[in-house]
């Protein structure tokens, strides 16, 4: 599978991108997982967006946002791969290149993310550690992580 990445801030995103990424989300976050909430935070515009692209079809995404959007730190968000690629090493990928991508655009050390619970030791491989306990955010147990 060959992936092209593309990285763009909200103001430079086309409407097509914009559908394919809320899309996405949507289809992830409120179908999948069976939960109703509001994606649509008023963060988005203040992101940068690191796109991987499988021909026409968005596979993966990620929101990077600058200090003080969502904390005090830099932070990477909504983490989004396709159950069409996973397992497939994308989402390790959609890791890497978010971390390169903050580290290039905010000189982030540290980073701080919201992770679902469950995905805690896939967000430790890549240096981030629980920096706060368990809460419920839209029916889904989430910790803070922080990479120093």
């Amino acid at each position: 599978m060959d992936i092209i990445w593309t990285l763009k801030p909200f103001d430079e995103l086309t409407p097509a991108e914009l559908y394919a990424l809320l899309r996405l989300r949507s289809e992830v976050f409120v179908v999948e997982q069976n939960c109703v909430f509001l994606d649509m935070d008023n963060k988005d515009q203040v992101s940068w967006h690191l796109m991987g692209w499988n021909g026409c079809t968005l596979v993966a995404e990620c929101r990077l946002l600058p200090a003080g959007a969502a904390y005090a730190e830099p932070s990477i968000a909504r983490v989004i791969t396709s159950l069409s690629v996973r397992r497939t090493g994308i989402g390790r990928e959609l890791m890497r290149r978010s971390l390169e991508a903050a580290h290039r655009l905010f000189r982030a050390v540290p980073l701080r993310i919201g992770a679902q619970y469950y995905l805690k030791s896939f967000y430790k491989s890549f240096g981030f550690q629980q920096a706060g306990g368990v809460y419920v955010e839209d029916g889904i147990e989430h910790i803070e992580m922080l990479r120093p």
